[in-house]
């Protein structure tokens, strides 16, 4: 212990130490409360709105089927790819038939059937996994992390289609925004619009939306007996 004068120097120290650890907290206190004021009042209202009616209605259906088209273009890379899939979803449980591929997850495996392969792999999946953006997830990802901002409206065959411009809050996302078309008169999604940070567009639109059908418990179980010839890989 070093003494001075009869100043313990040791204590002065720790309390040098501790004052500016309390500073500290402090100062990002204030920092954290002044980003997240920032971040609110940049929500546009009508826009938030309207994401938060959507929101609603899809948490109230008890399953959802739907057809969808996926289009992929980078136009500087001369790239386009079109295809068309189809999912059904029941709390976190899902099916999805895209480009050849069936993905069947029970709510705790996941089951990937490559026909072309004849392989099937299985793994395990945290459901409980806020950071993972699945099909089950398609109508309800944009809860939160994004900023909401009222965007065109366009009529598309008849229906009204209202545009809300999702923001990324995290800086270091791969994608600049996501438009959100959103019928005015269902409140159902219509379409997904990604626009990329490589330049790349992602879109992704609904051509048959049907809530609450008799979806068989069937549909989200994995049948090893339709797959005899198949090679099967345990990825964990």
């Amino acid at each position: 212990m070093n003494k001075k004068n009869g100043i313990n120097f040791d204590t002065l120290t720790f309390e040098k130490k501790l004052l500016n650890y309390i500073l500290m907290k402090i100062v990002l206190f204030v920092v954290l409360f002044v980003s997240i004021s920032s971040v609110q009042a940049q929500n546009d209202p009508k826009a938030k709105k309207l994401a938060t009616e959507v929101l609603d209605k899809v948490k109230n259906y008890e399953n959802i089927s739907i057809e969808f088209s996926y289009t992929l273009e980078n136009i500087s890379e001369q790239l386009k790819e079109e295809t068309r899939g189809e999912v059904y979803v029941k709390g976190n449980k899902y099916r999805l038939n895209l480009m050849g591929t069936t993905q069947i997850f029970n709510g705790t495996k996941l089951y990937t059937i490559i026909p072309a392969d004849e392989e099937i792999n299985i793994s395990s999946v945290n459901s409980q996994d806020d950071t993972a953006i699945t099909p089950s997830k398609m109508l309800t990802f944009f809860e939160d992390g994004y900023l909401y901002k009222w965007d065109i409206q366009q009529n598309q065959n008849g229906r009204e289609i209202q545009y809300i411009k999702l923001i990324p809050i995290d800086s270091n996302a791969d994608y600049k925004n996501i438009l959100l078309g959103v019928d005015k008169y269902t409140k159902n999604i219509s379409n997904l619009i990604y626009s990329m940070n490589n330049g790349t567009r992602t879109e992704i639109k609904i051509s048959s939306f049907k809530p609450n059908e008799p979806l068989s418990e069937n549909v989200f179980k994995f049948d090893k007996s339709k797959y005899p010839d198949y090679y099967i890989n345990e990825l964990d």
